[in-house]
């Protein structure tokens, strides 16, 4: 398997599109480049038997953030809301912009 680069990043707040938690919006925790899903804080929350692994330590049921599919989310505009994100080279640097309002991401 090979590494897929994304426009999304680290600490982007973006919005899920699609599934049961369509509509909800918090930003990104983790991006599996492999895989090709996101971890978005908060949301998608599943259950999971967790063991006990030092003494003292508590075991039981907890909650934690399961991964959604990259193409599910779209990052937020703080104008125009969910967009699209496009790529202008300035000088040497590449700039992340809105699709819809043309501002900076």
């Amino acid at each position: 398997m090979e590494k897929v680069k994304y426009k999304l990043k680290k600490d982007d707040l973006v919005k899920i599109v699609t599934g049961k938690e369509k509509g909800k919006s918090g930003k990104i925790v983790r991006i599996d480049r492999i895989k090709g899903r996101v971890i978005v804080s908060g949301l998608n929350m599943i259950k999971k038997a967790k063991k006990p692994r030092k003494q003292g330590e508590k075991g039981g049921i907890v909650e934690i953030e399961a991964p959604i599919d990259i193409s599910n989310v779209m990052i937020v505009c703080k104008k125009c809301g969910p967009t699209r994100i496009g790529v202008e080279i300035s000088g040497d640097n590449k700039v992340r912009k809105c699709k819809k309002c043309g501002e900076v991401l």
